[in-house]
């Protein structure tokens, strides 16, 4: 298959915000070009995107997975959906026998049984001991194999042939997220899923110092003779102009998903739909790390998104030097050397030949990304013109 990469830039300005905090509770901070830059993990925001896949019903949730701990209870879950006579306490030990023949490793939290104990209740349900991913079509399989062999399950699944489907079921029809962000299962290292997408952490594109905000909330029952408040506290923050980049492998993305969902569908069709939701979902997500607080409700103002054959290329030595605001904000400068240095860099590493660029962006400021390459007005339509590409590119000979 034809190597396909998807760069996807943006530029987003966040007002007074905590997106995504460290161990103390400020804003995550990173030195790069030799001063202090805001940032915001990239496992913050892929966790953003996954949302988004779902809240803004970019996909269909027999297309996507579920990361947890408590895989034995939603299995369980499927295996009583399937055939209501199984009773719960059944299902969850067929489901836990099914997990462990998958090549899961599961136990009863100490925390849950003690408390159990203590309350006289029924014996909680195992939990694997780190967070699976599992796509809706490998939990119905598994499930189904739970059902098959709910006779004599530790039998059934003691035979060397039902052992293997169970793993196999766990590694293949991956969901669409699986086959984005892929799985790591330390126990079982020939069920890992290569990620297609590389996020990489978002940074601001000019200096930014934390600051604190001291805070007091008044107790409504409070007399008049009463005074002072009933709670003070401090909260951290900052406000910055972004730098955000993906990288997306879409031969990788086409390799991990596999057939599509219905046999009648093309090869490339799965593929496109997951790339026109990874894309809307890159542009519209966003983290909401104190958002009650702050409120930080912004789109990017600008998104360029290049189709190439080469290789992945950032864009954030633009600002290895920072913007430096002359009182009139960041953003224009922002755009003019993102606009400068992408022309630069593809000028020097690029194929003019095979890679494509669609802008889409909003106001002035961002004018001079126009002459990077098509301007579209909408991000619905921004998604579908990449989609249309990435399924064009997929159909050539290799």
């Amino acid at each position: 298959m034809n190597r396909i990469f998807l760069d996807v830039h943006a530029l987003q300005t966040v007002p007074p915000s905590n997106l995504n905090r460290d161990d103390t509770g400020a804003p995550k901070t990173a030195v790069y070009g030799g001063v202090p830059r805001a940032r915001v993990s990239s496992q913050a925001w892929k966790r953003a995107i996954r949302t988004s896949f779902k809240d803004e019903h970019l996909l269909d949730p027999a297309e996507l997975g579920v990361r947890t701990k408590k895989v034995v209870e939603l299995l369980a879950d499927r295996i009583t959906g399937l055939d209501a006579s199984v009773e719960r306490e059944a299902a969850l030990r067929l489901a836990d026998e099914t997990v462990k023949a998958a090549g899961f490793k599961t136990e009863v939290p100490k925390r849950k049984a003690e408390q159990a104990k203590k309350d006289a209740g029924p014996a909680p349900a195992p939990e694997s001991k780190y967070l699976v991913f599992l796509s809706s079509r490998q939990l119905d399989g598994l499930a189904r194999l739970a059902l098959e062999g709910a006779a004599d399950i530790t039998a059934f699944l003691k035979t060397k042939e039902n052992k293997a489907r169970a793993k196999e079921l766990a590694d293949t029809r991956h969901s669409v997220d699986i086959a984005l962000f892929g799985r790591m299962v330390a126990d079982v290292a020939d069920i890992n899923v290569d990620a297609a997408v590389q996020v990489a952490h978002a940074l601001s594109v000019h200096r930014v110092d934390n600051e604190s905000d001291y805070y007091t909330a008044v107790d409504d029952e409070n007399t008049d003779e009463e005074t002072g408040a009933g709670m003070i506290g401090t909260v951290d923050f900052n406000s910055a102009t972004l730098y955000r980049y993906a990288a997306l492998g879409v031969h990788q993305l086409a390799a991990n998903l596999g057939q599509g969902l219905r046999e009648d569908e093309p090869r490339t069709e799965p593929v496109r739909r997951a790339v026109e939701a990874f894309v809307q979902a890159f542009v519209s997500s966003l983290p909401t790390g104190k958002i009650n607080t702050f409120g930080h409700h912004t789109e990017p103002d600008a998104v360029v998104v290049k189709l190439r054959t080469t290789r992945p290329i950032s864009c954030v030595a633009a600002f290895e030097e920072p913007v430096r605001s002359d009182g009139g904000g960041h953003l224009r400068e922002a755009a003019d050397r993102l606009a400068a240095y992408a022309l630069d860099v593809e000028r020097a590493y690029g194929d003019p030949e095979t890679t494509l660029t669609w802008v889409l962006r909003v106001g002035p400021a961002t004018q001079k990304l126009v002459e990077l390459g098509t301007e579209t007005g909408t991000l619905r339509e921004l998604a579908a013109a990449v989609g249309q590409a990435v399924a064009e590119h997929l159909e050539k000979p290799a």
